[in-house]
């Protein structure tokens, strides 16, 4: 198993600068991490920095909260795409889940992978907010939406990814793929996550993880 092939290195912090940017940068490629995951206004910088290896450039939509409307979730995926992003994690409408409107996390995931067209779309779940019918629920209609990814956490919410809505989501996913992300801070959670069905492991302590050590790092 390549560990690192596994990870998105992620900085999602409030408070990042290009030091902190160009910090993660060096490190995804140098460890050859899958993907470099930032907010929307790096996307372009770290795109261009990622030009000459094979770590790709992702960035997240909605986030953290999903509360924005589907069509500031299209312009936003758009933008990012136009602007170099090989892959988009997006929130869902958490208050949608929570009203059982499932239809509407349904039709937007359609409308964000419409844009997507070939590019990978991960759907965050927010798991720790819903119930477990909930947390099928949402995972039934990101699928049906054209989801390539369930995606456990922002690593903002309440708690981040845990082994068992791992293994409902991939259950649902089928031949579709699993990340988890939130709170992976050592290997022992990473091998938790992937004997669970994970395939894509989202983290800021991607160094750590690798060294074998355990990162007190939050998202």
């Amino acid at each position: 198993m390549e560990i690192n092939r596994l990870i998105d290195h992620t900085y999602l912090k409030p408070t990042g600068t290009k030091a902190d940017i160009d910090r993660i940068l060096e490190e995804a490629i140098e460890h050859r991490f899958k993907s470099v995951c930032v907010h929307p206004k790096w996307t372009e910088y770290v795109a261009e920095s990622l030009k000459k290896s094979d770590v790709l450039a992702c960035t997240v939509i909605g986030f953290p909260l999903g509360a924005n409307t589907t069509e500031t979730k299209v312009f936003e995926t758009r933008d990012a795409l136009k602007k170099g992003a090989d892959e988009i994690d997006v929130v869902i409408d958490i208050g949608a889940a929570k009203d059982h409107t499932f239809d509407k996390i349904e039709k937007e995931v359609r409308a964000l992978k419409d844009v997507c067209g070939a590019q990978v779309l991960k759907v965050i779940i927010e798991t720790c907010y819903l119930d477990e019918d909930e947390k099928e629920k949402v995972s039934e209609a990101a699928i049906a939406g054209g989801a390539d990814f369930l995606k456990t956490s922002t690593g903002f919410g309440s708690d981040g990814a845990n082994a068992e809505d791992v293994r409902l989501m991939k259950r649902i996913a089928g031949d579709k793929e699993v990340k988890a992300s939130g709170g992976v801070r050592s290997y022992e959670d990473l091998k938790r996550m992937v004997d669970a069905g994970a395939t894509r492991i989202g983290a800021s302590s991607g160094v750590k993880i690798l060294q074998g050590e355990k990162s007190q790092e939050d998202y």
